[in-house]
């Protein structure tokens, strides 16, 4: 499993409206593609401005690719994210992901 992780930043006023373009527009295009195996977003406000991070989980590097094309280390925008983001930070991070054991 792979987690890869997304940051961006927008201005606290915008936080609540942007976490719900998250939640109508971003996850599920995530989750719409086959080898996710989950996503989540994480908001902390800090002063005038608001930083999320996208937590998403996938089967291999081919799943990521089908979601953010051949380039997998850059990041994925959607048109909406004009209206929102402070800037565009160009890369995305990833992790190998072990299960715990019991």
């Amino acid at each position: 499993m792979i987690g890869r992780i997304w940051h961006g930043r927008t201005p606290a006023g915008k936080a609540d409206a942007y976490f719900e373009f998250q939640k109508e527009r971003a996850i599920p295009d995530y989750e719409s593609i086959d080898g996710n195996l989950g996503a989540y977003v994480f908001r902390r406000i800090e002063g005038d401005e608001a930083h999320f991070l996208t937590l998403s989980f996938w089967e291999s590097r081919d799943s990521i690719r089908r979601f953010a094309g051949e380039d997998i280390e850059s990041a994925k925008y959607y048109p909406e994210d004009e209206d929102f983001l402070l800037e565009f930070e160009p890369t995305v991070m990833h992790y190998e992901v072990y299960p715990r054991n019991d």
